[in-house]
Parts: C-alpha cells; sequence; structure tokens
C-alpha cells in the first residue's frame, strides 16, 4: 500500500528549491531577491557574486541548488534556465535578552527568513 504520490507543485518545465531559514530580515533578504527576477540563470549567479549585499551569498547557495534540481530531477536545460519566481516570507524569529542599566532589560530580535527560487526553462527566442 504506502502513500500516494504527491502533485508537482511546480510546472513540468520547472523546478523549485526553498531557504528555509535564512538567517536576516526578509525586508533585506527581498532587496537581493529583486535583482535577480526574470534573469537567465547565469546572469543571475554573476550579479549575486558580485553583489556588495551579504545575503547575495544565501541567495545563490538558493540558485545553485534550484539549477541542480533542474539539471538532476527534472532533466532540464541548464543554459536554457530564467529565474521566474524568487519570493521572500518570514520565518521564526528568536527573542533574546540584553541587561541595561538601572535593572532594566531591552528584547534583541534576531529575525530569519524563507526564500523560495522557482527556475523555468524557456527556449532560446523567449528568453531574450
Amino acid at each position: 500500500m504506502g502513500k500516494a504520490k504527491s502533485p508537482r507543485r511546480v510546472g513540468d518545465n520547472e523546478a523549485l528549491a526553498t531557504g528555509t531559514s535564512i538567517r536576516g530580515s526578509a525586508q533585506k533578504l527581498n532587496l537581493v531577491a529583486q535583482l535577480i527576477r526574470g534573469r537567465k540563470v547565469e546572469d543571475a549567479l554573476n550579479v549575486l557574486s558580485f553583489s556588495k549585499k551579504a545575503m547575495a551569498r544565501d541567495v545563490k547557495s538558493v540558485l545553485n541548488s534550484a539549477i541542480a534540481n533542474a539539471e538532476n530531477n527534472h532533466n532540464l536545460d541548464v543554459d536554457s534556465l530564467v529565474v521566474q519566481e524568487a519570493s521572500v516570507g518570514k520565518a521564526l524569529t528568536m527573542k533574546r535578552f540584553r541587561a541595561r542599566a538601572r535593572g532594566r532589560g531591552n528584547q534583541i530580535i534576531k529575525p530569519f527568513s524563507r526564500l523560495r527560487i522557482v527556475v523555468r526553462e524557456q527556449e532560446e527566442e523567449e528568453a531574450k
């Protein structure tokens, strides 16, 4: 018996990768994700490699995972991949305490974010 196979969450010519707990706020992560939306994968990797933002390293690792999923799991052509979607959301928030003067305390909030990247295989005339 066993469990029925779950349907794919993306199309037949698409591959997906998610980063579930990226340390940093969703607002800062979205600034980097905006840089790669709609770009060819090769261009997106170049942009992330030379970006000064610290979040670019995490976005690049998730993008490399999406490329590997497309190549190995779905048999898509890597040269014709385009970043279809790069969506960002909030994950958990760690709350910490810091002692302050006169017996008071302040809360330190350490946010985590989620990143979902979908790459799509496109024809050459569509990608230009």
